[in-house]
C-alpha cells in the first residue's frame, strides 16, 4: 500500500466518520477501526523490506545479530502502542478517557527502553574496555 493509498483511506474515514457522527455515532467508530486495520495491514507488507534493509546494515558493521532483533522488536513495540493510542485516542475522545491511550504510549516507551538495555550495557562495557 502506498501512502497515497493511505492518505485516500484516511480521508474516506473522516468523511464516513462525519457522516455517520449525526445519526448512527457507532457506525464512525467501527468504521474508523476498520480502516485503521486496513492501514495496519498494509504496512505489515512494508516490514520485509525494512528487516531486509537492516539485515544488510547488520552485515555491513557486523553487528551480533541479536542486536538486530532487538532493533526489530524495538519499531515493531514502536508502531503497535503508537497504532492502539491512536485507535485509543478516536474511540475515547467523546468519552474524556484520554488516559487510557497515554498510559499505552507510557508502557510502549517502557518496553522500549527495557529492551534497549542489554544493548546500552554493551556500549557501556565496550566503552570502559577502551578506557582501561
Amino acid at each position: 500500500m502506498s501512502i497515497i493509498q493511505s492518505g485516500i483511506l484516511g480521508v474516506a474515514n473522516v468523511h464516513l466518520s462525519v457522516l455517520f457522527k449525526g445519526g448512527k455515532a457507532e457506525y464512525g467508530i467501527y468504521i474508523s477501526v476498520a480502516l485503521s486495520l486496513l492501514i495496519f495491514l498494509g504496512i505489515l507488507g512494508q516490514l520485509q523490506v525494512i528487516t531486509e534493509a537492516i539485515a544488510r546494515i547488520g552485515g555491513y558493521i557486523r553487528l551480533d545479530g541479536a542486536y538486530m532483533g532487538t532493533l526489530i522488536k524495538m519499531l515493531g513495540v514502536t508502531y503497535i502502542a503508537e497504532f492502539s493510542s491512536g485507535i485509543c485516542r478516536a474511540l475515547c475522545r467523546d468519552a474524556g478517557y484520554q488516559t487510557i491511550a497515554q498510559q499505552i504510549e507510557i508502557f510502549g516507551k517502557l518496553t522500549i527502553l527495557v529492551l534497549s538495555l542489554p544493548v546500552l550495557l554493551a556500549l557501556l562495557e565496550t566503552i570502559g574496555e577502551f578506557l582501561s
